[in-house]
């Protein structure tokens, strides 16, 4: 469940279940109702001859079945793909700087249309699905009315039936008949609905191991701060093979400070997630207090516990609210209290708005140091008891790192303090240093008592570290690999690239690892200069985001939709066809009408000859509507499609200070291609199809009723109108 996912399920997911709970409800009631109160009324009128025409009703009810079944699961699969597409464009625009140092935007584009394509070859398949389901139903129903005249000419012979009853009852079952078809849209909607609701339910109803909205457990008077992890076994869900805790004991008492090292892998940044209880061990016990966190009220522990991560997080607001996340209820005397501590003051003042400073997505306008100490601020504005420090200085030249360390060292004081390292000079004055390796310490004491032993796992440590810092200050490039008695490890250098030999690579498991497919690197060099914006505040950042909407003209639309212009103009023809099927229904109507007040011979005959009209055009029903479908879902989805990868590639080829404004962060720019390319399939797919078909339908019937009586035609016309106003 990645954050591209989360937008694309809060945006496309609940599109979908608005429009199959809106308006197409009432619709759905009132044309069952229509359904119902037909058959009824037919029943009433001419029981037998009902009877015979509701030989169609299985047949329709089984291919609606059908459609609405499959028509679900491409819906399901249509969404998978477009969830991938957004999760490519949150992973893309978070990382903008890092995919546009590498060049990888076209890289991004190519990634991203591959799922945008599956997608709209879902939806294109989606819309030849309907059109075979709802094709067969109408030119059922058109082949059953053309029994009902045949049928209903022998009744009237033989059964004294009348015309005007069998006409009731073609009427009564043909406009119960046409509801049922009308309701395929609705049915339609409900199956894309009944998927994404099924994907919103499953989210809602999940009940996590680890809930933080459980009031229930221990809540502690007074917090000394002891921590102790005992004989712990632990394995990470998506690698549950893998132990990276193997009967792991650790003991850390109030006021004290511990430091982790080690090679990558050996468990370090698992002891801090087990402390913050994003993950419980297999088996073993992690105690605070001497009480089993389990037992504990997650709030309030974690409440009382402090984490400042290597890569600072920070939100696109400004400083004060980024602060102020730390702790509900600040006064703005203790968010500067906060800021001394953290040795941010200086800094801040010198900033053009101060405290209101806007950070950009993920911080981006501030420097490394800078970001650190606003995540230190953060940390410790709660006042916490236990303080973990996963790395916080190991991605920091060393200006910044004595700054940060500076800071770091006034917060640590009477304070349980674990620190994960990698940059051995940032631990010397630690009261205990763990040596980590596969889950197990390997070495444990001072550092003093730790460098008096030269085989020891600590020394060798420094010793390679030593090396590697000689390495980088001679220039040259070679791959150096050491072995101690514990581990080999083996760094390469590449020439171009700085940074320290012992950076962490973020694993999985850890807590602050982005979950799902990462196609690029997350960026690990940090801005040298601020980056400074006019003073705007925030809510008028929002007015303006949320002030009207315009509209675009819509042959630019269709401009788009050029290269499908042949598929379109052979859709509009079918179309344009298709809407002639009323009209043409009610000349076969009123002919039928006619005919059954014909002498019996001339009735027969009359009869039979209308029967085969009315086949003929269920016949063209069931060819015309699949292929309307087919053309129309063909021309939309490339639209959408198209709509998709130009907006997505328009935005890769955005300048970088275009991603720091607020409105053109991943999620708003996420939600904005899945809301806005939804909107657009609504003009160019279906809709479309049924406008035309509408015109035509419209248009041929005024001129039939012109030629069959202008007087009575425009009477009606006016009168229609009037009635309408």
């Amino acid at each position: 469940m990645s954050t591209g996912q989360v937008v694309e399920r809060m945006c496309g997911d609940t599109f979908l279940i608005q429009d199959a709970i809106g308006e197409k409800i009432g619709k759905y009631i009132q044309l069952l109702s229509t359904f119902f109160g037909g058959f009824i009324i037919a029943f009433v009128r001419g029981w037998l001859l009902t009877l015979v025409m509701l030989s169609s009703i299985p047949p329709v009810v089984v291919a609606g079945f059908i459609v609405s079944r499959i028509q679900t699961n491409l819906s399901t699969q249509m969404q998978a793909n477009y969830v991938d597409a957004a999760d490519i464009v949150e992973q893309t625009i978070g990382t903008i700087r890092t995919v546009v140092s590498f060049n990888g935007e076209n890289q991004a584009i190519t990634t991203y249309n591959k799922f945008v394509r599956n997608a709209y070859e879902c939806a294109l398949r989606e819309g030849a699905v309907i059109g075979l389901g709802l094709g067969p139903v109408t030119g059922t129903l058109f082949c059953t009315y053309g029994l009902a005249v045949w049928y209903g000419a022998k009744l009237i012979v033989d059964g004294g039936y009348n015309g005007g009853i069998i006409i009731n009852v073609m009427l009564a079952v043909f406009s119960g008949a046409l509801s049922l078809s009308l309701a395929t849209s609705s049915i339609t909607a409900f199956a894309g609905g009944q998927g994404a609701a099924y994907r919103i339910f499953k989210t809602i109803e999940r009940e996590p191991d680890i809930d933080v909205y459980d009031k229930k457990g221990i809540i502690l008077e007074d917090i000394k701060g002891d921590v102790e992890l005992k004989d712990v076994y632990l394995s990470y869900p998506t690698r549950p093979d893998h132990l990276v805790l193997n009967g792991f004991s650790l003991r850390v008492r109030s006021g004290t400070t511990m430091a982790l090292v080690g090679g990558s892998g050996g468990g370090k940044s698992t002891v801090v997630s087990l402390v913050e209880r994003f993950y419980d061990p297999l088996s073993g016990e992690v105690l605070i207090d001497g009480v089993d966190i389990r037992r504990m009220n997650l709030g309030w522990i974690r409440g009382n516990i402090g984490l400042v991560s290597q890569e600072p997080v920070l939100f696109s607001s400004t400083i004060r609210e980024n602060i102020a996340y730390g702790k509900d209820g600040l006064t703005l005397a203790e968010i500067k209290r906060a800021i001394e501590f953290a040795n941010a003051e200086n800094f801040i003042a010198k900033l053009p708005n101060g405290l209101e400073t806007m950070v950009g997505e993920r911080g981006t306008q501030l420097s490394g140091g800078q970001k650190q100490r606003i995540a230190i601020a953060r940390a410790i504005i709660k006042n916490p008891r236990i303080l973990l420090l996963d790395e916080a200085t190991s991605a920091l030249d060393m200006k910044s790192e004595r700054i940060v360390q500076d800071a770091l060292d006034i917060i640590m004081l009477e304070r349980t303090t674990i620190i994960v390292a990698h940059r051995l000079s940032t631990i010397k004055n630690a009261d205990v240093i763990c040596v980590l390796q596969h889950g197990n310490i390997v070495e444990q004491g001072s550092h003093v008592q730790l460098v008096m032993k030269p085989e020891g796992a600590y020394s060798q440590l420094i010793h390679l570290q030593e090396t590697m810092q000689e390495v980088e200050a001679s220039g040259v490039n070679p791959d150096v690999m050491m072995k101690n008695n514990f581990d080999y490890m083996s760094i390469s250098r590449k020439p171009g690239i700085q940074g320290s030999s012992f950076r962490r690579s973020t694993s999985k498991g850890s807590s602050f690892g982005q979950s799902g497919r990462h196609p690029f690197p997350a960026p690990f060099g940090l801005c040298d200069t601020m980056e400074f914006r006019n003073g705007q505040d925030l809510e008028e950042t929002i007015d303006k985001i949320s002030s009207g909407k315009k509209k675009a003209p819509i042959g630019r639309l269709f401009y788009l939709n050029k290269p499908e212009a042949f598929v379109l103009a052979l859709g509009s023809i079918t179309a344009v066809i298709h809407g002639l099927i009323c009209p043409v229904y009610g000349i076969l109507i009123s002919s039928a009408l006619k005919t059954f007040y014909e002498p019996p011979a001339k009735l027969l005959k009359g009869s039979r000859f209308l029967a085969g009209m009315f086949v003929i055009l269920g016949i063209s029903t069931l060819v015309l509507v699949p292929l309307e479908y087919f053309l129309f879902g063909l021309a939309g989805g490339k639209l959408v499609e198209r709509i998709r990868s130009l907006t997505f590639q328009s935005v890769m080829h955005q300048d970088i200070s275009w991603f720091d404004e607020p409105q053109h962060s991943s999620g708003a720019l996420g939600a904005k291609l899945s809301t806005d390319a939804q909107n657009v399939k609504r003009l160019v797919g279906d809709n479309l199809a049924l406008n035309i078909q509408t015109v035509s339908t419209i248009m041929s019937g005024f001129t039939i009723a012109m030629m069959a009586n202008w007087k009575l035609a425009l009477i009606i016309t006016v009168w229609d109108d009037a009635v309408k106003v």
